[in-house]
């Protein structure tokens, strides 16, 4: 079965929202804390029963959900048949999820709004090496229920509504899935507490994903973030984690400098008497 490798015939709007989310895909409003990557589910759970990955602590206090929007430029056929120009905004109100030792992101989510269209669109990104066929698959908690994920408690969600995304782009970042975004799903991701993301990878193991959707309805409402500011938080994370890195590189070859450690001597046993 085929893993995250998409031929080139992506629709132009989910282009356009891959290289935007490629572009925004390394800080938020939280990601300054450093966050652990998503685990994997029992092997004996099937899929929808995985337990994902506790949230962390920072994450649940402050949203990681930002509004994040970009020019674009489009060529179109116009009434004569030539081609026309056309400049449109671009906005994904975002959520991601980074691992704190080496910035890559393991899982993101966002609702894309383009300039002159009525519909929107729900997107999630996982890291490369996942199965295509399969798909995505996302459950919405109400909040109480979500509090019990969180404690990696195991609420009853045989009731709760299951959506299929569809991938459709992928990119050096990750692969993307989506599926429209209805009033309903933005009315249920606003009065939700979070939702699980389930994607397989080349094992075939479910793998579970946690976003938190705190802030969510507020980010939708509000207008985009400062791009400077963006900009500038985006860089200092950047370089906090190659600090790290280079740290961890820098500890790593002096322990490999002195070598395994010499065990301390036995003592001899007692002479025995006569």
């Amino acid at each position: 079965m085929a893993s995250c490798m998409l031929p080139y015939s992506a629709t132009r709007g989910a282009r356009f929202a891959g290289a935007l989310v490629a572009a925004a895909a390394l800080a938020l409003t939280a990601v300054a804390n450093a966050q652990a990557p998503a685990k994997k589910t029992p092997d004996k759970a099937p899929a929808q029963k995985g337990a994902p990955a506790k949230a962390d602590a920072g994450q649940a206090a402050q949203s990681a959900w930002v509004k994040l929007c970009e020019g674009a430029t489009a060529v179109q056929k116009g009434k004569d048949g030539k081609d026309e120009k056309k400049n449109f905004n671009i906005c994904l109100t975002h959520h991601e999820r980074l691992d704190g030792n080496t910035g890559m992101v393991l899982v993101s989510a966002a609702v894309r709004h383009i300039d002159g269209q009525d519909k929107q669109h729900f997107m999630v990104m996982v890291p490369l090496g996942m199965l295509l066929q399969p798909g995505m698959r996302a459950t919405i908690y109400p909040k109480d229920m979500w509090e019990k994920v969180q404690k990696n408690e195991k609420p009853d969600d045989s009731k709760l509504k299951t959506m299929r995304l569809g991938y459709t782009l992928c990119h050096p970042a990750g692969c993307t899935a989506e599926v429209e975004a209805t009033p309903e799903l933005i009315g249920d991701l606003k009065g939700g507490g979070g939702l699980l993301v389930f994607a397989i990878n080349s094992a075939g193991a479910p793998i579970a994903f946690p976003v938190p959707l705190n802030g969510f309805e507020q980010s939708l409402a509000g207008g985009p973030v400062d791009g400077q500011k963006y900009s500038e938080a985006r860089r200092a994370l950047m370089q906090q984690i190659a600090q790290r890195q280079q740290q961890m590189a820098d500890d790593k070859r002096k322990q490999d400098e002195k070598g395994p450690a010499t065990p301390p001597a036995k003592a001899a046993p007692p002479a025995q008497k006569k």
